[in-house]
């Protein structure tokens, strides 16, 4: 699975961006995930995109927009812990350790993510967690398989190599953007 999450700010023209992403077999979802955002704000996006692709859509914020739209699942995070009232669609987590992975894995989530995999592309600083030993124990202990996501530093070039690490996807931000 490849998954593509959208860059935090709004631009010019990122709904075709994300039309076309959804539309070229690019991406299997897209995540919105605008932080900063109003619900107004994210609305606005939503209506720009056609009703045919929200089934690939997920929602990081405002996610009763999710249930008003019947997207396909939103994301649990630190700003948002637990699913809105009445949430029947796909749920998935962030987790930034084997520990939080671990906890993840006894929740019935559609799939987790797992970064930084490789040093980040959109934020400076920010290095891999893991050296590919311990990414390789992960996976012989059940820790990382179909419903985990590598993200941080994944681009498209990298996919198969995520995908013979274990995971079962990639999660994609910066390389989508450039």
């Amino acid at each position: 699975m490849i998954i593509v999450i959208t860059r935090p700010d709004f631009f010019d023209g990122e709904a075709d961006c994300i039309i076309a992403l959804l539309r070229s077999g690019r991406a299997d979802l897209v995540h919105i995930r605008k932080p900063q955002a109003c619900r107004e704000e994210i609305e606005r996006l939503l209506i720009s995109l056609p009703g045919d692709i929200y089934d690939r859509l997920v929602l990081h914020d405002q996610h009763q927009l999710a249930v008003a739209c019947h997207l396909h699942g939103i994301h649990l995070n630190r700003r948002n812990p637990q699913p809105p009232a009445g949430w029947t669609g796909a749920v998935s987590i962030s987790c930034h350790s084997f520990q939080e992975l671990a906890e993840c894995r006894q929740q019935p989530f559609a799939y987790m993510s797992l970064s930084p995999i490789f040093d980040s592309i959109s934020k400076q600083g920010y290095r891999s967690a893991f050296t590919r030993q311990q990414i390789a124990e992960a996976r012989a202990k059940g820790l990382i398989d179909e419903r985990v996501m590598a993200l941080g530093g994944v681009t498209f070039d990298r996919i198969d190599e995520v995908k013979e690490m274990g995971f079962g996807g990639a999660m994609i931000l910066g390389d989508a953007w450039r």
